[in-house]
């Protein structure tokens, strides 16, 4: 498959190789959703805890003896029913959200939003990007450049579509020049998943990313 290949100044130079068994294949959007939740699933934090009878501080000595005062029998002030005592049925950290995913399922999801995007001409492959100082201000001026030339790009003051750029490797000075960019978020080829593409509507792939792709999925 052959896609036309950009300059940081939007200018097309020619034209680039794309492997099919990467940026050709058939979308399967049940797949594609099996992954993205199970992504997220594994991703999730647990952080609501509440402690049980037994977590909560006191209560070791029994309230009242067990027979003879005319009240209900109670063996600690630490029970759910008391003020101050434990919470019966609350979330724990013992909670696991965790699914299991096989590793050629998610690689073919992978594969799947990656032709997509080349499908649905989201996809902007560029030869090279190089700052001379990490700059936003630059870093905003080759990002308007290229996005000019995006089918369907929306910028404007109420709206602008999200970008993912994909690097072979990451780049300090790409990183600092794009950092402040709310609607940019960077990555390195060997980062790619499907929860970031799905995310950002418009992807720019560095040339040199595209074979650390293929040696990372070993095709």
């Amino acid at each position: 498959m052959k896609t036309e290949l950009y300059n940081q100044n939007a200018e097309v130079i020619g034209e680039a190789e794309l492997p099919d068994r990467i940026f050709g294949v058939k979308m399967n959007p049940d797949l594609v959703h099996q992954v993205l939740v199970a992504q997220m699933a594994n991703s999730r934090q647990v952080i609501a805890h509440t402690k049980g009878r037994g977590e909560v501080r006191g209560g070791g000595k029994k309230p009242w003896r067990q027979k003879g005062t005319g009240r209900a029998r109670h063996a600690s002030i630490r029970s759910p029913i008391w003020k101050g005592g434990g919470v019966a049925f609350g979330p724990t950290k013992e909670r696991n959200f965790e699914k299991k995913i096989n590793k050629k399922t998610k690689r073919k999801a992978l594969f799947m939003v990656l032709s997509s995007k080349v499908q649905d001409k989201e996809l902007m492959l560029l030869n090279d990007l190089k700052f001379s100082v990490p700059k936003t201000k630059e870093a905003l001026g080759v990002i308007n450049g290229l996005s000019s030339m995006m089918t369907g790009y929306k910028n404007t003051k109420k709206k602008r579509d999200s970008v993912l750029f994909v690097m072979p490797e990451k780049d300090k000075m790409i990183l600092q020049a794009m950092n402040n960019l709310p609607f940019i978020e960077t990555t390195d080829a060997k980062s790619l998943n499907v929860k970031d593409l799905l995310e950002k509507k418009y992807l720019i792939l560095l040339k040199d990313a595209v074979p650390v792709i293929v040696n990372t999925y070993k095709l």
